[in-house]
Parts: structure tokens; C-alpha cells; sequence
């Protein structure tokens, strides 16, 4: 059984924060909760949340969890949030301030 943990329009460029979601794919839980404790990246902070998250849903069901397993975890692009820059000669450039969904699903080993 799988159990999955969203965190959507997160404040934070999909391309950085895909980087960190790459890192824990496939890993066993407490080793990516390691890897994220330990990153430099401000995306780390996010993952680790949504990670803890879906650990949590996993224990109310009873899971083991000592045997999760990161199944799953994905970054999408969310909505971007469109913002003007005064440039020289009234001239004006788009900004994109990028927002992101992250996703992660864990699931427990079979023995």
C-alpha cells in the first residue's frame, strides 16, 4: 500500500526544487530524511515537510515504518505569478515568479 502527501503552490521554482526531489527517489525513508537534514538548499526544507507528511499518513494506518520506502516524488509546475520590472526608457519586462506542486509517495516494503 502506498500513501502520498502534496504540497501545492509552494513558493519555489520547479527546476530547484526538482534537484532535491531526484536525490530521495527510491530511498528508504530515514536516509532521505538524512539527505534532506543535511542539503544546503531551500528546497530541502519544503521536501522534508511534505515527506514528514506522508510518513505521518502512513502511520495512522498502521504502516511499519521502519520498512518505507520513498515510492514516488515528483515535482510539478504550478501556476506563475506574473509580475512587472520598470525598465530604462518606460520600457517594462515580465517577471515570473514560478510556484511549484510537490508530491511524494512512500510505501512499505514487502518481506
Amino acid at each position: 500500500m502506498a500513501w502520498k502527501a502534496t504540497h501545492r503552490f509552494a513558493r519555489i521554482s520547479p527546476r530547484k526544487a526538482r534537484l532535491i526531489a531526484g536525490m530521495i527517489a527510491g530511498r528508504d525513508v530515514q536516509d532521505a530524511l538524512n539527505i534532506l537534514r543535511f542539503s544546503p538548499h531551500r528546497a530541502a526544507v519544503m521536501v522534508a515537510k511534505v515527506l514528514n507528511s506522508a510518513i505521518s499518513n502512513a502511520n495512522e494506518q498502521e504502516a511499519d515504518t521502519d520498512l518505507l520506502y520513498v515510492q514516488e516524488a515528483r515535482v510539478d509546475p504550478g501556476p506563475s505569478v506574473k509580475r512587472i520590472r520598470p525598465k530604462d526608457r518606460g520600457r517594462a519586462h515580465l517577471i515570473l515568479k514560478r510556484t511549484s506542486h510537490i508530491s511524494v509517495v512512500v510505501e512499505q516494503e514487502e518481506i
